[in-house]
């Protein structure tokens, strides 16, 4: 039994003192919650404090003290200490957030990440907030206990994002992380976010994660990632910002030029690389729900689009404008005609980041839809600034498309 178990000297406590009065397995989660230093300062409170700390079931590094940012070499010697005296309990949770992080940091947040490792962490956080990137030794993850990974400010290399050793691993959060590998594999993550990133390759990222459940891709710089089938999908969500490198450079009102026009460097195949004719498409065909948003100029949705699949379990559908720029608006029909149980669409007109000031529903208006579409669409919704001719335009083609009569209400 640890230095100050229930039983051992535990002073009487007063009826005021509620915390204190806890058991010492509940007070190790508690302490848990508090940044390390501030974890340790408890063993002065009282003589049943004195050990507490040792057995916390989580570890809170950051370099955060009371009067700002804490450098890691000052940090450095506490955290040693802590990792020396501290008994050799399994944790939890391991959070290491640093502000001031200069290169010569890296062999110690590397080693304190080990040392997570060996206590048997299920949830490690790894957050670099100083415009600098923490390194990760290039060696794989070797746990049966991990389950949750959370990484911002990381450079990221090949052996690191081989989870073939990390059975466990469910949750995986990548933000403004450098990717340096050219494939991303794991058979046991199921939720999977990789938002802000950066890759230094000239080729695409491979995305293998067959038992992925939700996926988040959001403004990467850099080719974007191919990702190969993930049948058991639910949701989905996908933005292509400006940052993403597949632009046509011969891109006019919707139409881009196509893989097969030399006068466009960008506009070429995919690679004998890869496994199926759509880069994202393909891999999110079986999702339930998906959300696809893309800036302008940007081709790998409507090149995907040749070679369409079919969303055969799609239930909702948001899309923004970059779907409706085309003349004829072949996007739109063609993710419309391969959608056949889809239940609900809404078309997000108005730029990223602001609030609609329209916002219209659609209502059958005859009881005969037309065959290409779903029989099981129901809602239609139109949401926008402003309803001009780009606007009524695209309310003429869900008219005549879908036999919907779209009716204003307004916010």
């Amino acid at each position: 039994m640890p230095p100050g178990s229930e039983g051992e000297n535990a002073p009487l406590m007063s009826a005021t003192d509620r915390i204190g009065a806890l058991p010492d397995h509940m007070l190790h989660h508690l302490l848990s919650f508090l940044p390390a230093q501030a974890a340790v300062r408890t063993c002065v409170l009282a003589r049943r404090w004195r050990h507490l700390w040792k057995y916390t079931t989580g570890l809170r590094i950051v370099g955060l003290g009371d009067e700002g940012p804490v450098h890691v070499h000052d940090l450095q010697k506490f955290v040693d200490h802590l990792l020396i005296l501290r008994e050799r309990t399994d944790l939890n949770t391991v959070e290491i957030k640093l502000d001031n992080f200069l290169e010569e940091d890296q062999p110690y947040v590397n080693l304190w990440t080990r040392f997570a490792m060996n206590c048997k962490v299920r949830a490690l956080t790894l957050h670099i907030r100083d415009n600098q990137y923490l390194y990760i030794d290039n060696l794989p993850l070797v746990s049966r206990h991990l389950r949750t990974l959370d990484l911002h400010g990381v450079a990221l290399q090949k052996s690191f994002l081989d989870f073939a050793s990390c059975p466990e691993l469910e949750d995986m959060r990548m933000d403004t992380c450098l990717i340096s590998v050219n494939k991303i594999s794991s058979r046991s993550l199921k939720h999977l976010s990789i938002t802000g990133c950066r890759s230094d390759l000239d080729c695409r990222i491979h995305v293998s994660t067959p038992g992925l459940v939700s996926l988040e891709l959001d403004a990467s710089d850099g080719l974007t990632p191919f990702l190969e089938n993930m049948a058991l999908l639910e949701t989905a969500f996908v933005y292509l910002d400006d940052d993403c490198e597949d632009v046509c450079l011969n891109y006019v009102s919707g139409v881009f030029c196509g893989a097969n026009n030399d006068t466009c460097k960008n506009c070429v195949p995919i690679g004998t690389n890869c496994s199926s004719n759509c880069v994202l498409l393909g891999g999110i065909s079986s999702a339930k729900h998906l959300k696809l948003i893309s800036e302008t100029g940007k081709f790998i949705f409507s090149r995907d689009l040749k070679h369409c699949p079919t969303f055969t379990k799609l239930k909702t559908l948001l899309l923004n404008d970059y779907w409706c720029e085309a003349p004829d608006m072949d996007p739109l029909s063609c993710i419309l005609k391969n959608s056949p149980v889809l239940e609900k669409l809404t078309l997000e007109l108005f730029p990223k980041g602001q609030t609609p000031k329209v916002q219209m529903k659609g209502s059958y208006c005859c009881m005969q839809r037309p065959s290409a579409i779903s029989e099981h669409l129901k809602i239609v919704e139109v949401k926008c600034d402003v309803v001009n001719k780009r606007i009524a335009k695209v309310l003429k083609f869900l008219c005549a498309f879908s036999a919907f009569d779209i009716r204003f209400s307004f916010e």
